[in-house]
């Protein structure tokens, strides 16, 4: 069984509370706050161009819930970023930070790891009121962990105009750029929103330093992942960079084929217990961070070596009767595959482990003719060799 992933160190969880009691808002205004902002990220979409954060309830409901959530998740990607040098700076740009999130995500990882001598984060968003909320989070972090040399720089601007780029190019090269559950909110009422938002990413990688990692999240819905994913193929068409993670390749997103098909992770995580509470009154379930992303990188490094028999894992592995299937995806396109229970040995057993997200090898594929054609179904025999090559 996969351990569960409670990231957010307890220090962080405390100063997010300290200032939530701070709000003086009930329990219940927050609770139907939290199934307020719900609807809006997911079945109301089409409001998110509101300043839904300036308000002191919603903020609050923001605070107490969905930002550990969201640190959580960049928390668990800043574990997948190449190793930092030992004793020089490290400078982050977060775009459309609202709270802070990327910014304090970034500082609690820092924190524990110190990798570097210093950290530097300038944060762009285009509401006051959230400068206002990421500052004293920081402060207050920084203050009760004893941190000296960490800056917090705010830039206020809107991302999809070109203001903040003069003000932010002053700081770069970036070591790490963030668009954390932003990219998805801008560009919405363009003709060619996909354009637009790799026209952005194209003048945001200008920003990142030569071995540096721009970071986008996004929600795990069906569209603003497949949208992820069309910008992806035009930064890679116009080989602007390359995909150090999830994709183990370069070629056009093959979930992209089907209309229906999209890749997002569904990594196992324990909430915190205010999130627990706030889950019981309105009926949700958080025992699992679901959302879309991409590392992208300039110098070409990658995860892990990039082999035909290396796949990664793109959807549960579903238990039929006699047998198991999972989705893969690598350089070949997307494929299913299976092993009959029947056929189960000790060469093959890690099969057994398989789950969303994982980078598997496997020796050999086998796929039965029928009528002339051969199967889509692809088999793993008894003799042939799985392994885990890293879990998620």
């Amino acid at each position: 069984m996969r351990s569960l992933n409670a990231v957010v160190s307890p220090l962080l969880l405390s100063v997010i509370g300290e200032l939530a009691e701070k709000d003086g808002i009930s329990f219940e205004k927050v609770a139907r706050a939290v199934v307020e902002l719900s609807l809006l990220f997911t079945k109301e979409r089409a409001a998110l161009g509101r300043p839904y954060l300036e308000g002191p309830v919603l903020a609050s409901a923001y605070l107490q819930y969905f930002l550990p959530v969201n640190l959580s998740k960049i928390r668990m990607l800043l574990d997948e970023i190449p190793v930092l040098k030992v004793g020089e700076q490290f400078s982050v740009l977060d775009l459309g930070s609202g709270p802070g999130t990327g910014a304090l995500a970034v500082l609690d990882w820092w924190h524990q790891r110190r990798e570097t001598d210093a950290l530097s984060i300038v944060a762009v968003d285009c509401s006051s009121v959230v400068h206002r909320q990421a500052r004293h989070l920081w402060d207050h972090y920084c203050r009760i962990a004893g941190i000296a040399k960490a800056s917090f720089r705010t830039c206020e601007g809107d991302i999809e105009r070109n203001a903040w780029f003069g003000q932010v190019g002053k700081g770069a090269p970036f070591d790490l750029i963030i668009l954390a559950n932003s990219l998805n909110e801008m560009y919405a009422d363009v003709k060619d929103p996909i354009a637009s938002r790799a026209g952005l990413m194209t003048d945001v990688l200008s920003l990142l330093a030569p071995q540096g990692t721009l970071m986008i999240v996004e929600p795990a819905l069906r569209d603003t992942s497949r949208a992820l994913h069309q910008v992806r193929d035009r930064l890679l068409q116009e080989k602007r960079c390359t995909v150090y993670s999830p994709c183990l390749h370069e070629k056009n997103c093959p979930a992209l084929v089907h209309p229906d098909d999209w890749c997002h992770e569904e990594r196992p995580w324990e909430p915190p217990p205010a999130i627990q509470q706030i889950d019981e009154v309105v009926g949700f379930i958080k025992d699992a961070l679901k959302f879309s992303y991409l590392l992208l990188r300039k110098d070409g490094k990658t995860i892990i070596e990039r082999r035909s028999d290396i796949y990664r894992v793109v959807s549960e592995l579903r238990e039929l009767k006699g047998e198991k299937r999972a989705w893969l995806c690598n350089e070949q396109g997307r494929q299913e595959v299976g092993r009959q229970d029947r056929l189960t040995s000790p060469q093959n057993t890690a099969l057994d482990r398989w789950h969303r997200g994982a980078i598997v090898q496997i020796e050999r594929i086998v796929r039965k003719e029928r009528a002339g054609k051969l199967s889509s179904l692809g088999r793993i025999e008894q003799d042939v060799g799985v392994q885990i090559i890293r879990p998620v």
